[in-house]
């Protein structure tokens, strides 16, 4: 028989391997990336919805790219004497759009920048209703402008010739007359235009790490979704549409492209988030940044996170409400200049 020391030992032993086991459980289980919340079934079977907490939108309309959309033609159409060099091209008799549409370069870009090509109606009204070329239509007048500055720079002397070069041929070709203005006067608008976006452009990125557990790619999808995230063109990527069709998304949330493509993207590990805004390419009535703001706090508290910058210091009150500041001064200089942020004229400037 056991003597009461052997059956004491004993169990002091079944007792350690079962602290040991439970502890190597809780520790896998803490370090392991957090995975999708599955709603637990009713009585029924059914599965409830998850709650939702949608932004306040100004229409139910959305778009869901997580691009910016072309900026898209008013009633004036696409150029813009602000950010273009505009050349009119007189004709000696109305042509059909069809016709020129089949005449165009087969490329309309010079170096970096965009050229476009309008015209006025033959039936139309108001001597500034220009638009971009139309099957059916036929316009008594053409003109064409290149994009004086992008971020990729100002519109140079080479890049002005080459300009200069493939309009006039194909203005040849057309039968029509252009004016081109003095090159010095176009590249000094350039240079100046390139100077006031490179003192405006702004984008913001937060982001949001984890305090302890790591994060699943479907554990961030789901409370992004809860908070009015969609899902981007691209992996990695979600995106809070705009309220208006057409504009830009208002927030991108970004994490790895490599976790989004994982095999099973249930095992990758994530451990931040980004939260981007291109604050030049949406309107202040979308209140972008207080979004930005509002949407960091409440994914950081229901996925057990902090909001930091992109060194990994916490962001406080304090710097964010300086920060807000110059998102609002950024804004008024934007609209003195006659570039507001969201409008056409902003999103080609800054892209």
């Amino acid at each position: 028989m056991m003597s009461s020391l052997q059956l004491g030992l004993i169990v002091i032993g079944v007792v350690l391997l079962l602290v040991v086991w439970g502890y190597q459980r809780w520790q896998t289980r803490s370090l392991a990336p957090r995975r999708v919340e599955t709603p637990a079934a009713d009585s029924g079977g059914a599965q409830p919805a998850l709650d939702r907490l949608d932004p306040t939108l100004d229409s139910d309309s959305v778009d869901t790219n997580d691009r910016p959309a072309p900026a898209s033609a008013s009633a004036t159409g696409v150029l813009s004497e602000r950010l273009d060099v505009l050349v009119p091209l007189r004709l000696d008799k109305p042509l059909p759009g069809d016709a020129v549409l089949q005449s165009l370069p087969g490329s309309r870009r010079i170096g970096s920048k965009p050229f476009f090509i309008e015209g006025l109606p033959d039936d139309a009204a108001a001597p500034d209703a220009w638009e971009p070329l139309r099957p059916g239509h036929r316009y008594r007048a053409l003109r064409a402008g290149v994009q004086l500055a992008n971020r990729a720079g100002p519109l140079n002397e080479i890049e002005y010739s080459e300009f200069v070069q493939k309009l006039g041929n194909w203005a040849e070709h057309i039968l029509a007359a252009a004016d081109f203005p003095d090159m010095m006067t176009v590249v000094q608008r350039a240079r100046e235009l390139d100077q006031f976006a490179a003192g405006h452009d702004a984008q913001l990125a937060f982001t949001i790490r984890a305090r302890r557990a790591a994060w699943s790619p479907g554990y961030v999808m789901q409370h992004a979704a809860r908070v009015g995230f969609v899902p981007g063109a691209l992996p990695g990527r979600m995106v809070l549409p705009a309220a208006q069709p057409g504009g830009a998304p208002v927030l991108v949330l970004q994490f790895e492209t490599q976790a989004a493509l994982a095999d099973d993207p249930e095992l990758a590990v994530l451990r931040e988030v980004r939260l981007v805004l291109e604050a030049t390419h949406v309107p202040r009535e979308e209140r972008p940044y207080q979004r930005l703001r509002e949407l960091c706090a409440a994914l950081a508290t229901a996925m057990d996170g902090l909001v930091t910058d992109d060194a990994g210091q916490v962001l406080d009150t304090d710097t964010l409400d300086r920060i807000e500041g110059e998102v609002e001064a950024l804004y008024a200089a934007l609209q003195a200049h006659g570039f507001p942020a969201g409008s056409p004229d902003a999103r080609r400037l800054f892209s």
